[in-house]
Formats: C-alpha cells, structure tokens, sequence
C-alpha cells in the first residue's frame, strides 16, 4: 500500500507533570496515570516515560504504585514502557534506578551529565552514569542517553570507548531547560553535528510553547518525538491542554500532516532493538 511506506516516528508521553493547574488534569494515581496512558496509545503514542513516583508524585523508592500502573497498563496496552533513573532528589544511586527491578521496563532514561536546572544542579557524576549503565545491562534495558549539554556527547563517546556503554541506544537532546542548551533551532542543529554518523536521536522540548521545534525535529531526523505534562502543557500559545491523550493527538496529527506516520508499539521495539 502507498502509505506504507511513509517514515514512522516514535511518539513518546511523559504523562505526570508538576504544579499542574486547571483546565489541565494532573494523573497521579496508579488508575488515573493508566488510564491517561492507554488513551495515548490509543491516539499513537508507542512509548510512555514513567518515573516511580508517590500517589502525591513526587519520586520514591517504592515500588507498589509503579507496579499497579503497569499492571493496569499491561491490561489493555502494549505501549513500550520507558523508566527514569533521573529526577532531583535525594534518592541513593540504587533507588533512582529501581524501576529497573520490574521486568516490564524495556528502555530507561540515562542521564549523560550534571547540568544546571533553574536554581539547582542536577547531579549525575561519570561513576553515577557507569552504575546506572551496569544496571541496565543486567536487566537488559535499552539505554535512551539524555543529553541537556553539547558535552554530554563527548561523554558518550568515552563510555563506548571504555566499555560501559555499548549499542543499542538512542540520543534524546532535552532542549529548554534552564539553564541548559536551549530550546532552538540552532541548538538541534548544533548536536545533531556533533553526533556518530548514523546515530538515531530524538528530542523532548521542556517548556514547550507550541510544537514548532518538535516539527522541525521531525523534518530533519529524528525518529522519536515527546510531549506529555511532564514536559508541558501546551500545544499552542496560551492553549493548554486538558489531557495528555490531546497533546498526543495534536502531535500525530503533526506528523501525518507533514508526510510521515506515527510508529506502532512493535514498529518502535524493531526500530530501538529492545531486547525483551
């Protein structure tokens, strides 16, 4: 068939925001978080980004609430589940990586570096980075490596060198947060540069505005795109949405109206190599 052969992105929710306000609804709880989830597949999300987190959402080291929402998810979705080892907190080395200890995870975040977030330091040290990495290769995690700064790339590039990280994985430049690389055109292009020939990226744009950074994305090579409230509520200026299931589609609506088609759950496991 003619649109089978379109290029198929992978759209990715990151589902559970912070100081979320009206219209916009917050999930945090197992059922809601679920729900919210499979609507988003529903509407063309092949992966969701997941940190393990309290009914209040704020990160933990307890895993029952994760595993009642994937339970929940698993019902009804085989949306591609993405855990976190990131996030600012207190958390020790082991517990920001628990959400490996679930066998459903099949790709996680890998923070590439420490960066300035707003008013604080977003710590991850190269020895931090190579436990996370072993962890993940013992449980046969696919590696998303986060990149917020330009460097971070270089530090790939020593971790393959060295033997702490080796392929599968996928680059994600984190564009907007403050103060981090930002969120610019020039930016995308300036990392994209900087990257092995051939490497997949994606991109995830905090704070976003509007989806015109993820569009030039798309047109210009990457294979994974996000939104979710963790990142943003909005698709336009001063138009929040609802729901996440409404950032998604107005994202696949995107990516088809521009010439591509938005990647099936098992379409995105073949193209990212996930090993389960």
């Amino acid at each position: 068939m003619k649109g089978s052969s379109r290029q198929k992105i992978i759209v990715s929710v990151a589902p559970v925001g912070k100081d979320i306000s009206a219209p916009s609804r917050n999930p945090l709880s197992p059922d809601e978080v679920a729900q919210e989830v499979i609507g988003c597949a529903r509407a063309g999300a092949s992966m969701v980004h997941l940190h393990v987190r309290d009914r209040e959402g704020y990160p933990a080291e307890d895993l029952t609430a994760f595993y009642r929402t994937l339970d929940l998810i698993r019902q009804e979705s085989d949306i591609i589940i993405q855990g976190s080892t990131g996030g600012l907190t207190t958390l020790s080395l082991e517990e920001r990586c628990v959400c490996l200890n679930d066998p459903r995870v099949e790709i996680a975040s890998l923070n590439m570096g420490s960066v300035n977030f707003g008013e604080t330091v977003y710590v991850n040290t190269l020895p931090d980075i190579r436990f996370w990495a072993r962890r993940m290769r013992e449980t046969d995690v696919i590696p998303e490596l986060e990149i917020f700064e330009a460097g971070m790339i270089q530090v790939v590039q020593k971790l393959v060198e060295e033997g702490s990280l080796s392929p599968p994985f996928d680059y994600n430049f984190c564009l907007g947060v403050h103060w981090a690389i930002p969120a610019d055109p020039r930016s995308l292009e300036f990392l994209k540069s900087l990257l092995p020939e051939g490497a997949r990226w994606g991109v995830l744009h905090d704070k976003m505005n509007d989806l015109s950074l993820l569009a030039i994305a798309i047109g210009t090579g990457a294979s994974v795109v996000r939104v979710g409230f963790e990142d943003s509520v909005y698709y336009a200026p001063g138009h929040a949405a609802t729901t996440n299931v409404e950032l998604v589609e107005k994202l696949v609506a995107l990516i088809r109206s521009i010439g591509f088609e938005a990647a099936t759950p098992d379409e995105a496991r073949r193209a990212l190599k996930v090993k389960k």
